[in-house]
């Protein structure tokens, strides 16, 4: 299909200061944008504002927070929102959150909007984190899985690890596509020295994590994998944390009864700053057991420094060899940065980039677009998305 479509996405659990998928809504707008279509972007925040930007048009309507998030905001008024959809008329609608706002499937079916669902992490895994068995887990995610499936035109996954879970209850509108990473601005080249010296010493290895510190990511394990570097390794590791969230001043906590060297950084609000940090690390802990396509740990390899991830997340499939997977424990992931930080420094920095060039945002978005039926003639050719029958 050719011609100048409008996209609608909206999106819960966005705010100024989250990582990933406020990254990856940025670049596919972007995209979407220069293939000659029309993004429009809602998503929830204090107050209403409506702004054109690179991504395009970008709506934020008033939702309240989420209590013990740290700051996440959706989309509650369902009156509110479909009255939005309704003036922004869509040729295709792409969701974000397929919990609170799976109601929007029914909506575009009753409008005549083709529409998708992009999953960006797994139920079972997400319910596992709250606590949920692993049986109860998987038979609560298959109905909500099943309910989305049924809703939605097309459920888009941006990895084989996320699309498992649809394809066991056998949804046949599945599609999958990967995200991709800013090569420009992640670069080896940012390396800062002087970054260096002020969080580290001469001889001193340099950890870092950059994550949300929140409950579902885990943050305390890369605390707890730098007491057992230090201690059982001999490695005079140190880390440094960039990242807000409700855990943070407990992890501080943490970090001085164990007198652990750590700094905390807070939310890096320059994509400059991140990748010079990123660059300037010998290595970095993620240890989010419920990571999807995990953008923070692409990037990272993007600025050629390996990463330990955690197994039971869909990172080992992205990292591939120039990472390496952890057991969730803090000492499985000391072992694994151990074994990181013995191979040769030009071999793992070098294995890094080269894995983190295999991903782009062009792809990513010539993807998106095939799986909406909605690729223009300026981008056309070999993609990436994968449509299982």
């Amino acid at each position: 299909m050719s011609g100048e479509l409008r996209i609608v996405r909206v999106a819960n659990f966005v705010t100024p200061v989250s990582g990933g998928l406020r990254t990856a809504l940025r670049h596919l707008g972007a995209g979407y944008l220069a293939a000659g279509h029309l993004p429009v972007l809602v998503v929830p925040g204090e107050r209403r504002h409506d702004e054109w930007t690179e991504q395009g048009r970008v709506i934020t309507l008033p939702g309240p927070r989420v209590p013990g998030s740290g700051g996440y905001r959706v989309l509650r008024d369902r009156r509110q929102v479909a009255s939005v959809l309704e003036q922004l008329a869509p040729d295709r609608l792409e969701v974000s959150d397929r919990t609170t706002l799976r109601w929007t499937g029914a909506w575009a079916k009753a409008h005549g909007v083709r529409s998708m669902m992009v999953s960006h992490e797994s139920a079972t895994g997400v319910l596992g984190t709250w606590g949920v068995p692993g049986r109860t887990a998987r038979g609560l995610a298959d109905r909500l899985n099943s309910r989305t499936a049924k809703a939605y035109d097309t459920v888009l996954c941006t990895t084989a690890w996320a699309a498992e879970e649809f394809e066991r209850i056998g949804a046949d509108n599945l599609a999958q596509a990967p995200l991709g990473v800013d090569l420009t601005t992640m670069h080896p080249d940012r390396h800062d020295p002087e970054l260096r010296a002020r969080l580290a010493d001469p001889g001193q290895v340099l950890l870092v994590m950059c994550s949300r510190l929140s409950g579902e990511k885990r943050p305390e394990r890369a605390l707890e994998a730098l007491a057992e570097l230090r201690r059982r390794h001999r490695v005079p590791a140190v880390l440094a944390v960039a990242g807000t969230g409700p855990l943070r001043h407990r992890l501080e906590r943490q970090a001085a009864e164990w007198r652990l060297p750590v700094t905390f950084l807070g939310h890096l609000s320059e994509r400059s700053d991140v990748a010079a940090l990123l660059a300037t690390a010998d290595a970095v802990i993620a240890p989010g057991p419920v990571e999807t396509f995990g953008l923070a740990a692409l990037e990272t390899l993007a600025c050629g420094t390996p990463v330990a991830v955690s197994r039971s997340s869909a990172l080992p499939q992205v990292v591939g060899r120039a990472g390496l997977a952890a057991a969730d424990t803090g000492p499985g992931f000391a072992d694994v940065v151990s074994e990181l930080l013995n191979r040769p420094e030009p071999e793992r920095r070098n294995a890094a980039r080269s894995r983190a060039e295999q991903f782009s945002w062009d792809a990513a978005t010539t993807a998106f677009l095939t799986a909406h039926d909605a690729l223009h003639p300026a981008t056309t050719g070999p993609t990436t998305a994968r449509l299982t029958t």
